[in-house]
Protein backbone atom coordinates (compact mmCIF):
# COMPACT_ATOMS: atom_id res chain seq x y z
CA UNK A 1 0.00 0.00 0.00
CA UNK A 2 1.35 3.39 -1.15
CA UNK A 3 1.61 5.98 2.09
CA UNK A 4 -1.33 8.16 2.30
CA UNK A 5 -0.44 11.70 3.64
CA UNK A 6 -3.77 13.35 1.92
CA UNK A 7 -5.44 16.00 4.06
CA UNK A 8 -9.29 14.60 3.92
CA UNK A 9 -9.29 10.58 4.63
CA UNK A 10 -12.39 8.47 4.53
CA UNK A 11 -12.65 7.55 8.78
CA UNK A 12 -15.18 5.73 10.56
CA UNK A 13 -17.95 8.05 12.21
CA UNK A 14 -18.20 6.93 15.95
CA UNK A 15 -21.85 6.18 16.00
CA UNK A 16 -21.52 4.78 12.31
CA UNK A 17 -22.26 0.87 12.28
CA UNK A 18 -18.91 -1.37 10.77
CA UNK A 19 -19.11 -3.34 7.97
CA UNK A 20 -17.88 -7.18 7.53
CA UNK A 21 -15.17 -8.10 5.51
CA UNK A 22 -17.74 -8.40 2.22
CA UNK A 23 -19.15 -6.02 -0.12
CA UNK A 24 -20.27 -6.48 -3.08
CA UNK A 25 -20.51 -3.02 -5.09
CA UNK A 26 -23.54 -3.03 -7.81
CA UNK A 27 -23.82 -0.47 -9.82
CA UNK A 28 -27.63 -0.51 -10.84
CA UNK A 29 -30.57 -0.45 -9.12
CA UNK A 30 -32.51 -2.87 -10.53
CA UNK A 31 -29.18 -5.12 -9.88
CA UNK A 32 -29.06 -4.01 -6.07
CA UNK A 33 -32.96 -5.14 -5.76
CA UNK A 34 -32.23 -8.63 -7.57
CA UNK A 35 -29.24 -9.18 -4.87
CA UNK A 36 -31.46 -8.38 -2.16
CA UNK A 37 -33.97 -11.27 -3.13
CA UNK A 38 -30.83 -13.41 -3.21
CA UNK A 39 -29.67 -12.48 -0.09
CA UNK A 40 -33.29 -12.82 1.40
CA UNK A 41 -32.97 -8.93 2.70
CA UNK A 42 -35.91 -6.67 3.04
CA UNK A 43 -35.59 -4.04 0.35
CA UNK A 44 -36.35 -1.34 2.83
CA UNK A 45 -33.92 -2.56 5.49
CA UNK A 46 -31.44 0.10 3.83
CA UNK A 47 -29.75 3.10 5.64
CA UNK A 48 -29.09 5.99 3.31
CA UNK A 49 -25.00 6.29 1.95
CA UNK A 50 -24.07 9.13 0.71
CA UNK A 51 -26.11 8.79 -2.79
CA UNK A 52 -26.63 5.48 -2.49
CA UNK A 53 -27.92 2.48 -0.51
CA UNK A 54 -26.07 0.46 2.23
CA UNK A 55 -27.84 -3.04 3.25
CA UNK A 56 -25.95 -4.60 6.43
CA UNK A 57 -26.17 -6.09 9.52
CA UNK A 58 -29.91 -7.00 9.95
CA UNK A 59 -31.83 -9.32 7.43
CA UNK A 60 -28.39 -9.35 5.92
CA UNK A 61 -25.92 -12.15 5.84
CA UNK A 62 -23.44 -12.35 8.40
CA UNK A 63 -20.21 -10.24 7.50
CA UNK A 64 -21.78 -9.47 3.51
CA UNK A 65 -23.07 -5.84 3.05
CA UNK A 66 -24.49 -4.76 -0.32
CA UNK A 67 -24.01 -1.19 -1.57
CA UNK A 68 -25.33 0.47 -4.51
CA UNK A 69 -26.58 2.16 -6.78
CA UNK A 70 -23.76 4.36 -8.37
CA UNK A 71 -21.99 5.85 -11.92
CA UNK A 72 -18.53 6.85 -13.09
CA UNK A 73 -15.12 6.44 -11.86
CA UNK A 74 -15.51 9.54 -8.76
CA UNK A 75 -18.56 8.34 -7.25
CA UNK A 76 -17.14 4.45 -7.06
CA UNK A 77 -14.09 6.03 -5.41
CA UNK A 78 -15.82 7.36 -2.52
CA UNK A 79 -17.57 4.66 -2.38
CA UNK A 80 -15.31 1.96 -1.95
CA UNK A 81 -12.78 4.50 0.18
CA UNK A 82 -15.41 4.53 2.88
CA UNK A 83 -16.96 0.62 3.24
CA UNK A 84 -13.15 -0.23 3.32
CA UNK A 85 -12.73 2.73 6.48
CA UNK A 86 -16.09 0.61 7.83
CA UNK A 87 -13.94 -2.61 7.28
CA UNK A 88 -14.72 -4.09 4.45
CA UNK A 89 -11.87 -6.28 2.72
CA UNK A 90 -13.09 -8.37 0.01
CA UNK A 91 -15.10 -6.30 -2.54
CA UNK A 92 -16.66 -7.77 -5.58
CA UNK A 93 -18.30 -5.13 -8.13
CA UNK A 94 -21.05 -5.94 -10.42
CA UNK A 95 -22.02 -3.61 -13.17
CA UNK A 96 -22.89 -2.93 -17.06
CA UNK A 97 -20.62 -2.53 -20.12
CA UNK A 98 -20.15 -2.37 -23.77
CA UNK A 99 -18.68 -4.74 -26.22
CA UNK A 100 -15.79 -3.05 -27.98
CA UNK A 101 -14.77 -6.48 -29.50
CA UNK A 102 -16.79 -8.28 -32.73
CA UNK A 103 -16.37 -11.67 -30.92
CA UNK A 104 -17.97 -9.98 -27.45
CA UNK A 105 -22.42 -9.50 -27.76
CA UNK A 106 -24.94 -8.36 -25.84
CA UNK A 107 -25.75 -10.83 -22.50
CA UNK A 108 -22.08 -12.18 -22.42
CA UNK A 109 -20.37 -12.50 -19.15
CA UNK A 110 -16.91 -10.86 -18.88
CA UNK A 111 -14.47 -11.97 -15.92
CA UNK A 112 -11.81 -8.66 -16.46
CA UNK A 113 -8.70 -9.17 -15.83
CA UNK A 114 -7.53 -5.66 -16.09
CA UNK A 115 -8.38 -2.28 -17.07
CA UNK A 116 -7.50 0.52 -19.09
CA UNK A 117 -7.26 3.87 -17.40
CA UNK A 118 -8.91 6.15 -18.95
CA UNK A 119 -10.88 8.22 -16.25
CA UNK A 120 -9.34 10.71 -13.80
CA UNK A 121 -9.89 9.06 -10.64
CA UNK A 122 -7.11 6.53 -10.87
CA UNK A 123 -4.34 8.65 -11.26
CA UNK A 124 -4.57 10.34 -7.86
CA UNK A 125 -4.13 6.63 -6.32
CA UNK A 126 -0.76 6.12 -8.55
CA UNK A 127 2.41 7.53 -7.87
CA UNK A 128 4.47 9.49 -10.44
CA UNK A 129 7.51 6.70 -10.68
CA UNK A 130 4.46 3.63 -10.63
CA UNK A 131 2.86 5.44 -13.26
CA UNK A 132 6.04 5.87 -15.85
CA UNK A 133 6.68 2.21 -15.02
CA UNK A 134 3.46 0.86 -15.66
CA UNK A 135 2.99 -1.21 -19.04
CA UNK A 136 1.76 1.34 -21.47
CA UNK A 137 -1.47 0.02 -23.23
CA UNK A 138 0.01 1.69 -26.08
CA UNK A 139 3.42 0.83 -26.51
CA UNK A 140 4.65 4.07 -24.94
CA UNK A 141 2.29 6.58 -27.35
CA UNK A 142 0.02 7.68 -24.44
CA UNK A 143 -0.14 7.57 -20.95
CA UNK A 144 -3.02 4.95 -20.44
CA UNK A 145 -2.28 2.50 -18.09
CA UNK A 146 -3.67 -0.96 -16.60
CA UNK A 147 -5.45 -1.45 -13.41
CA UNK A 148 -5.62 -4.95 -12.39
CA UNK A 149 -7.96 -6.56 -9.53
CA UNK A 150 -6.76 -8.50 -6.59
CA UNK A 151 -5.31 -12.43 -7.55
CA UNK A 152 -7.22 -13.75 -5.17
CA UNK A 153 -11.08 -12.28 -6.57
CA UNK A 154 -9.41 -12.97 -10.12
CA UNK A 155 -8.99 -16.84 -9.07
CA UNK A 156 -11.80 -17.55 -7.13
CA UNK A 157 -14.41 -15.72 -9.77
CA UNK A 158 -12.80 -17.51 -12.63
CA UNK A 159 -13.40 -20.73 -10.49
CA UNK A 160 -16.79 -20.19 -9.82
CA UNK A 161 -17.88 -19.35 -13.53
CA UNK A 162 -16.00 -22.87 -15.01
CA UNK A 163 -18.05 -24.62 -12.31
CA UNK A 164 -20.76 -23.30 -12.91
CA UNK A 165 -20.60 -24.28 -16.39
CA UNK A 166 -21.08 -20.56 -17.71
CA UNK A 167 -19.55 -19.04 -20.82
CA UNK A 168 -17.26 -15.98 -20.37
CA UNK A 169 -14.81 -13.83 -21.78
CA UNK A 170 -11.64 -13.31 -19.57
CA UNK A 171 -10.00 -10.15 -20.94
CA UNK A 172 -9.02 -6.39 -20.18
CA UNK A 173 -11.61 -3.48 -20.26
CA UNK A 174 -11.46 -0.17 -21.37
CA UNK A 175 -12.62 2.40 -18.24
CA UNK A 176 -13.69 6.02 -19.37
CA UNK A 177 -15.18 9.18 -17.79
CA UNK A 178 -16.95 10.37 -21.12
CA UNK A 179 -19.64 7.66 -22.08
CA UNK A 180 -20.48 10.28 -24.97
CA UNK A 181 -16.97 10.33 -26.32
CA UNK A 182 -16.58 6.55 -27.36
CA UNK A 183 -15.67 7.47 -31.15
CA UNK A 184 -15.03 5.49 -34.00
CA UNK A 185 -11.12 5.87 -33.67
CA UNK A 186 -11.00 5.32 -29.79
CA UNK A 187 -13.08 2.02 -30.23
CA UNK A 188 -10.53 0.78 -33.36
CA UNK A 189 -7.63 1.50 -31.54
CA UNK A 190 -8.76 -0.27 -28.15
CA UNK A 191 -10.47 -3.13 -30.33
CA UNK A 192 -6.52 -3.63 -31.83
CA UNK A 193 -5.08 -4.15 -28.85
CA UNK A 194 -7.23 -6.53 -27.22
CA UNK A 195 -9.82 -4.92 -25.26
CA UNK A 196 -12.97 -6.38 -24.87
CA UNK A 197 -15.48 -3.92 -23.26
CA UNK A 198 -16.00 -0.69 -21.85
CA UNK A 199 -17.48 0.82 -18.36
CA UNK A 200 -17.18 3.80 -16.33
CA UNK A 201 -16.14 2.44 -12.61
CA UNK A 202 -14.19 -1.05 -13.26
CA UNK A 203 -10.27 0.64 -13.59
CA UNK A 204 -11.01 2.96 -10.50
CA UNK A 205 -11.95 0.49 -8.06
CA UNK A 206 -8.89 -1.69 -8.53
CA UNK A 207 -6.72 1.39 -8.58
CA UNK A 208 -8.20 2.46 -4.94
CA UNK A 209 -8.21 -1.63 -3.85
CA UNK A 210 -4.80 -1.95 -4.63
CA UNK A 211 -4.05 1.57 -2.64
CA UNK A 212 -5.28 -0.10 0.55
CA UNK A 213 -4.28 -3.01 -0.25
CA UNK A 214 -8.10 -4.77 -0.17
CA UNK A 215 -9.08 -7.82 -2.13
CA UNK A 216 -10.99 -6.26 -5.09
CA UNK A 217 -13.16 -7.77 -8.08
CA UNK A 218 -15.37 -7.14 -10.47
CA UNK A 219 -17.84 -9.17 -13.15
CA UNK A 220 -19.17 -7.28 -16.10
CA UNK A 221 -22.27 -8.32 -18.54
CA UNK A 222 -22.60 -6.76 -21.61
CA UNK A 223 -25.33 -4.33 -22.30
CA UNK A 224 -24.90 -3.12 -25.52
CA UNK A 225 -22.12 -3.19 -28.41
CA UNK A 226 -20.27 -0.19 -30.39
CA UNK A 227 -17.88 -2.76 -31.67
CA UNK A 228 -19.58 -1.19 -34.81
CA UNK A 229 -20.55 2.31 -36.37
CA UNK A 230 -24.08 1.45 -34.93
CA UNK A 231 -24.98 1.76 -31.12
CA UNK A 232 -26.49 -1.51 -30.56
CA UNK A 233 -28.50 -1.65 -27.46
CA UNK A 234 -29.62 -4.91 -25.29
CA UNK A 235 -30.90 -3.41 -22.38
CA UNK A 236 -34.29 -5.10 -22.60
CA UNK A 237 -32.72 -8.34 -24.38
CA UNK A 238 -33.95 -11.68 -22.64
CA UNK A 239 -30.57 -13.11 -22.42
CA UNK A 240 -28.73 -9.60 -21.08
CA UNK A 241 -31.43 -9.91 -18.14
CA UNK A 242 -30.42 -13.79 -18.14
CA UNK A 243 -27.21 -13.24 -17.49
CA UNK A 244 -27.13 -10.47 -15.02
CA UNK A 245 -29.29 -12.96 -12.57
CA UNK A 246 -26.65 -16.38 -13.61
CA UNK A 247 -23.81 -13.73 -12.60
CA UNK A 248 -25.39 -12.33 -9.49
CA UNK A 249 -25.77 -16.02 -8.36
CA UNK A 250 -22.35 -16.36 -9.03
CA UNK A 251 -21.16 -13.48 -6.55
CA UNK A 252 -23.71 -14.77 -4.11
CA UNK A 253 -21.91 -18.04 -4.01
CA UNK A 254 -18.62 -16.31 -4.37
CA UNK A 255 -19.41 -14.36 -0.80
CA UNK A 256 -20.00 -17.10 0.95
CA UNK A 257 -16.32 -18.83 -0.12
CA UNK A 258 -14.08 -15.99 -0.39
Amino acid sequence: MLTDNAIVNPIKNKNAQSLGSVAVMVGTLTDLLFFCNLFKIKKSHFTDFFMSRLYSGEGCSEGISLIGPFIGAPYAAILLENIIARGAKKIIFFGWCGAVSGDVKIGDIILPTGSVIDEGTSRHYKIETELKNSRSFSDGKDDNCLAGPSEYILERAKNALINSELEFHEGRVWSTDAVYRETPDKIEYFRKKGTLAVDMELSAIFSVGRFRDVEVGGLLVVSDEISTSNWQRGFGDKRFKKSRKETAKIIECLCKTI
